[in-house]
């Protein structure tokens, strides 16, 4: 990274708190991990947990952020990729393609990658984890891909309505529309109000009712499983169940509770984050009401883990997660 870029490493962050950097480019001792983020109060617990064990670490803010291709130096050992498809939402010059570049680079340069350009590749593109997902012989909703607005009304006509129109790229429930019929789904083509998508990918998808009203997140940790929640949204499409997710403004009531899968609902999480490469993330199912079919039907790569974690599920997932993070960190230097 280019040195004439940097922002002194012990310059304060007025979002985190934390030491932090802004721009391109390193000095000092290399850390044992850099985390690049984007949203300024998710990553807290991690680096309170971090700076709590000893574990020197660069919270990088994607803002600002440079990177020269050419440059050979990776920033850390270990760099702990926490970009979050909804920054979108936040930012229309948000960095979710931005960090597929750099992370590649970093990884290219000799960096162990928690969650790289491939596991961002496949956070950023829902067509591709119900891809990933039916490839493994797994159910999903019943599903058309679109690349224009136009299309939605021909995609949908061998579904069964009601539809729910879903961004490819989203977050937080961001851009996902129900439809109860094909005249309501062409009503809103024809005044353009159908959502959209930034990289101007849709789906269009039989909505599934879910059966006792909630969808189940199962929680992997290196492939393996860490814990699992039900999330009931009331019916709506937001279920972040993080601290600052539960407290946003005009977030409807969500009810999360501690669930614990069947086996084989489990092992065919694990299977998806191995067959994603993803280090850390959630997988979700929903349980048919129609005829009791377990359909995943999302992978993502940014977990914030659940709030209020040791009422809920009995531990703080936090400090497993900084346990591999330091076995990585003890691999990269090996």
């Amino acid at each position: 990274m280019s040195a004439d870029a940097q922002t002194a490493g012990s310059r304060r962050s007025s979002e985190t708190g934390f030491a932090a950097r802004t721009g391109g480019g390193y000095s000092g001792p290399m850390p044992d991990i850099t985390i690049v983020y984007e949203h300024p109060a998710w990553f807290l617990p991690l680096f309170t947990g971090l700076e709590a064990r000893g574990i020197s670490f660069d919270a990088v803010h994607a803002d600002g952020l440079v990177f020269d291709p050419a440059d050979t130096r990776p920033p850390a050992p270990v760099v702990f990729n926490r970009i979050a498809m909804s920054s979108f939402l936040r930012a229309p010059e948000h960095p979710i393609f931005f960090a597929q570049a750099l992370m590649a680079q970093w990884q290219a340069v000799g960096a162990r990658v928690v969650n790289g350009a491939d596991v961002l590749a496949i956070d950023a593109n829902k067509a591709r984890q119900l891809a990933l997902i039916a490839g493994l012989g797994l159910a999903i909703p019943a599903t058309r891909v679109v690349h224009r607005a136009a299309d939605l009304v021909a995609a949908a006509a061998t579904l069964r309505f009601p539809v729910v129109v879903k961004a490819n790229i989203g977050g937080s429930g961001a851009g996902i529309v129900r439809y109860d019929s094909a005249d309501e789904l062409a009503a809103a083509v024809a005044d353009g109000n159908a959502p959209d998508s930034i990289d101007r990918v849709l789906m269009v998808q039989e909505y599934v009712p879910v059966r006792s009203g909630a969808i189940t997140r199962i929680e992997t940790l290196g492939g393996k499983y860490l814990y699992a929640i039900d999330v009931d949204g009331g019916g709506g499409f937001d279920l972040c169940p993080a601290d600052v997710c539960l407290t946003a403004p005009g977030k409807a009531a969500v009810s999360v509770v501690q669930a614990h899968p069947a086996p084989e609902l489990i092992a065919a999480a694990e299977r998806i984050a191995v067959a994603a490469g993803m280090d850390v993330g959630g997988v979700e199912v929903m349980i048919d009401d129609r005829d009791g079919t377990p359909r995943f039907y999302d992978v993502n790569a940014l977990s914030n883990f659940v709030a209020d974690p040791v009422t809920v599920i009995g531990f703080d997932p936090h400090d497993r997660l900084i346990d591999w993070l330091a076995d990585r960190i003890v691999e990269s230097k090996a």
